[in-house]
């Protein structure tokens, strides 16, 4: 059964105010004011010298549990965002793999569900190695992107984009966080994604959390739970009122469950957002052997994704 043997995240040292983001691409002090108090950004982690293939090693080269068996590693995947990080022939996961102890690894990228690429990223690694004769077989799936365009860094009415890597060890037989079900769907009418018309950006809002719960739903049911046993939502860092609007429809009274404490401080940053706050609930005691949780990510494009586990 896929397993996630270790996470490691890390953040560039660098703390920039959300306000100040909003403001360099002119947005006004009253749409800064709602990003900030409204959908709770505060700052994000921002490393302009830096290259994508640095955040990526930043990531790896913090997982305790690789050291000493990168010889196992038999897959280096990058779940990715968006579909051009680096001009040609520039290559930065293969450049972070060979960094990393890692050049001997089929390497590659998994993209096309946008944001909810780290969680297919986790599905599909588990599913090659379950075909590796080796049962100590491990991938390692990095996550996280630079915000390094006017795109990349904002989404209007829904997040400011930060910089961070969560770097992740799976394997196909462990028995620690244990992946009980994967659900994705996508909706090809928002298929434009930060770029559609504004009638169909307005149908977008209204849909966004019928979607997610209709995933989340179909997760939680294939992994033969109800949704009153999941202890912890590891979500996407998008504004928080958008969460409370899925919380709603989920029927969960409560937002103790929902683990975004990393949104004020990280931002959201791309893929990396469910993995980042499953350190955060595992350093907080919110996890516990034995408790069912759940990932979920959004994708513009559009896709959901979400994910249940066992810890």
């Amino acid at each position: 059964m896929t397993s996630i043997e270790a996470v490691h995240t890390y953040l560039p040292p660098n703390r920039v105010s959300a306000g100040d983001c909003l403001a360099a691409y002119g947005f006004s002090p009253a749409q800064i004011r709602m990003h900030e108090r409204f959908y709770g950004f505060r700052e994000v982690r921002l490393d302009p010298q830096g290259s994508l293939a640095d955040l990526l090693v930043g990531g790896g080269a913090g997982l305790a549990a690789l050291r000493g068996r990168e010889h196992l590693v038999r897959y280096v995947l990058h779940a990715r965002t968006m579909p051009v990080v680096a001009p040609y022939p520039v290559n930065p996961v293969r450049e972070a793999a060979r960094r990393l102890g890692l050049a001997h690894a089929t390497t590659f990228t998994v993209s096309q569900h946008a944001c909810a690429s780290g969680l297919l990223a986790v599905d599909l690694a588990g599913t090659l190695l379950a075909d590796d004769p080796d049962p100590a077989a491990l991938a390692l799936v990095l996550t996280g992107e630079k915000a390094f365009t006017a795109s990349a860094q904002v989404i209007s009415g829904t997040g400011v984009m930060g910089e961070g890597c969560s770097a992740l060890l799976v394997n196909a037989h462990g028995q620690r966080d244990r992946v009980l079900s994967y659900a994705a769907g996508t909706y090809g009418r928002f298929s434009a994604g930060p770029w559609m018309s504004e009638q169909d950006a307005a149908a977008f809002r209204d849909d966004y959390p019928v979607m997610v719960a209709e995933v989340v739903r179909a997760a939680v049911d294939e992994a033969g739970l109800d949704l009153d046993r999941i202890v912890a939502i590891l979500p996407h860092n998008v504004n928080r009122v958008s969460w409370l609007r899925v919380l709603r429809l989920l029927n969960i009274r409560s937002a103790e469950r929902l683990v975004l404490d990393n949104l004020p401080r990280t931002g959201h940053c791309f893929a990396a957002d469910s993995f980042a706050a499953y350190e955060l609930a595992r350093a907080q005691g919110r996890l516990t052997p034995g408790d069912p949780y759940l990932m979920t990510s959004v994708g513009l494009g559009a896709t959901v994704s979400a994910m249940v586990l066992v810890h």
